[in-house]
């Protein structure tokens, strides 16, 4: 048994952080990591990005 609670989940908490970085989007015109996720006119996705306003989808 570990020592600690932090024994016991710290291979989880590294598994959060690398799933946490795979799927953080950035923006394809700055590259800010500030993106909002938007519904678009026809119900679609979109993105924007707070820093700089560039929009895609």
């Amino acid at each position: 048994m570990p020592a600690s609670i932090l024994g016991e989940v710290g291979h989880l908490l590294g598994a959060a952080l690398i799933r946490d970085t795979a799927t953080r989007l950035s923006c394809p015109s700055c590259g800010s990591a500030h993106v909002a996720q938007v519904l678009g006119d026809n119900g679609g996705i979109s993105y924007v990005c707070t820093a700089c306003g560039h929009s895609w989808s």
